[in-house]
Order: C-alpha cells, then structure tokens, then sequence
C-alpha cells in the first residue's frame, strides 16, 4: 500500500471508530427515540385527507405541472446516470433471494412460422423487497394500527393484491427534482459505518456546505457510501450488523420540507432503529402518515462521483416503476440528469 492509501485509510478508520462511538452514545442522547414519540409522530406529521378522502398518491401530489417543468430546467448539460445497484444474481447474507435470470431461447431459425428469423429469450423472477434490489416502495407497503394511507383498511391487501395505495398509481412515472444529501461526504469518509445515525442536524449542516435546500416536491436522496462498503468489505448481516440511515427524528423535517419522495442507498433508517420495539420508524412515517413512497437500496457511487465533480447536489430526476395491478412496489432504475 503507498502512503498516500495507508494514510487515507487510517484516517477511514480514524473517523469510523468515532462515528461508531458517536452511534454507541446516541441511544442515551436522544431524547425523541421511545416508542410513544413514535405513535405521536404517527398523527403529528399525517397528510391523510390533504389531497382528499380518496387520494392514493400521497406526497407525489407535490410533484405538480409546474414542479415538473421547474424539474426540466435543472438539467443543463442532458449528461445522465443510473441510480440502479446492477441486478445481484448471487445469494448472500443480505441477499437471500437473488434475482434469477433464464435465457429461454436463444439460436437461429426458432421464431415461430419465420423462416431463418432468429430470436432470443429469457425471464426474470425479482423478489424485490429487501436490502439489496434496487426498488419503489409504494405507499401500500407499510400499516399503522391495521390502517396504510389515508385511513385505508389492511383488509384492501389480500392475496389478489392491493386494492388501494398500489404501484399502479405512479404509471405516469416520477419527473421532478432530486437533491443528493451525501452523508459519506459530509463526514469526510468513503462510507459509514453500519448503525451510524443520521440527525436532522446532519441534513442541515449539509445543506449550508453543498450550497443546496431541499424543497417541496423534491426527492431527498440520502448517500452512507452502503456500496462502498459492500465492495470494499463483502456483504453483511444488515440484522445482525446493521445499516446506517436516518434516525426517527428526521421524520419531521421531512414533513416540514414537503419532501415527495425518500431515496437511498440503504433502507433510509438507521438500523436498529433506536427506537424501542419499532424497527424501521422512518419507513412507516414516510408510507403510513406522509403517504411518501420510497426509492430503497440505490446505488450512489457513480452519482456521487459526478455530482461532486461539478459540486452540483441537485438534478433532474426520472423513474418509471413496472404498471402492475395491486403491486406492493416495483424495482426501478432512477435516472439522474445533469
């Protein structure tokens, strides 16, 4: 190793053991992080009937015409990048179900009644929930008291799928602006550490170093460096190791932004949670109360990489999940445009 890397990785492990001691503290710091704050942000931060009885889209209301068209202007060079991990094929600890891929066809002349056409095939099976697909949670995926969004009955899921709150609402796709909150960055690391909280005095001090603000209608994309670290040191057992996200407290701040949707490289909360007996809080606050689908487990690397290259933290945002009929999410491959 020269000694330019030994000292850029001591000084990684430098501020990782602080981190690490930082998270080990943070449980007894924090005063918002029991149970009861959590069903009191449950009603505090609801935007049930906001958008009427029967709405189904939730904080993606925000993402009216005109932010839109606002969202259009912000990509000035047409340069894009995939937000997407690639697809993991292999099982491992986070992985338990890869997604399997099968060429069906391959080989000239086997188009039916084609003489000489060729033709290739294959088919994907995507088991997408989880830490590891790249993914659209959509606002059906979460329940509160038996109840999703808006005040609809866990009954609307059955085995036939969602009868309210499903994927199919967000066919027309998501175009609007997204902001890069790069945590890893902020704190002077490649990644951080697995259970490392993230406080809504993280987001704010971040904002004043970018020169960025998130506003309504934005999608809040939030960077630990996850895959770094995944290439870097192999999978782990995000139960029995944990991830880093955010802590339950940022769950207002994003309310009072108007955020539209969360996106991460993780799970977006801090795991474990640090709030007893609930294990992902920002999830169930953002689907259950704000209505706010979520993007989980993108790859942040290579936007990262760019965004930082032109210090520029905001960009045009565009993403098409699969129109399924009652799906409960669907994987997804967000675009980035400079």
């Amino acid at each position: 190793m020269s000694e330019p890397s030994r000292r850029s990785a001591v000084q990684q492990l430098a501020v990782g053991a602080a981190l690490a001691a930082t998270s080990a503290n943070a449980q007894t710091s924090r005063a918002d992080s029991t149970p009861e704050d959590f069903a009191k942000l449950q009603k505090e931060l609801s935007n049930w009937n906001r958008w009427g009885a029967d709405d189904q889209m939730g904080a993606v209301n925000l993402i009216t015409p005109k932010k839109r068209l606002s969202a259009l202007r912000v990509a000035r060079e047409g340069a894009s990048y995939s937000m997407a991990r690639n697809a993991e094929t292999k099982e491992a600890v986070d992985n338990p179900a890869p997604i399997l891929r099968k060429t069906t066809r391959v080989g000239r002349g086997q188009v039916p009644g084609s003489a000489g056409i060729g033709g290739t095939s294959d088919t994907f099976f995507i088991s997408y929930h989880g830490y590891v697909h790249t993914h659209m949670d959509t606002i059906c995926h979460f329940l509160y008291d038996r109840k999703m969004y808006n005040g609809y009955s866990q009954d609307e899921v059955t085995e036939d799928g969602a009868a309210k709150n499903s994927i199919i609402n967000f066919k027309n796709g998501i175009i609007t602006r997204g902001v890069l909150m790069d945590m890893a960055r902020h704190k002077g690391v490649d990644y951080l550490e697995p259970g490392t909280p993230i406080y809504p005095e993280d987001l704010d001090a971040w904002e004043k170093k970018a020169g960025v603000k998130v506003g309504a209608g934005d999608v809040m994309i939030v960077r630990t460096g996850r895959w770094a670290r995944r290439d870097a040191k192999g999978p782990w057992p995000i139960q029995g190791e944990g991830l880093a996200g955010l802590h339950m407290s940022c769950a207002r701040w994003l309310h009072a932004r108007d955020v539209s949707i969360l996106g991460g490289d993780g799970a977006q909360d801090v795991i474990p949670s640090m709030v007893t007996g609930v294990s992902q809080p920002i999830h169930a606050l953002c689907i259950v109360a704000m209505g706010m689908p979520i993007f989980d487990n993108l790859d942040l690397e290579l936007i990262g990489r760019e965004a930082e290259k032109r210090k520029r933290w905001d960009f045009l945002v565009t993403a098409s999940p699969a129109a399924v009929p009652g799906g409960t999410g669907s994987v997804l491959n967000p675009i980035a445009t400079f």
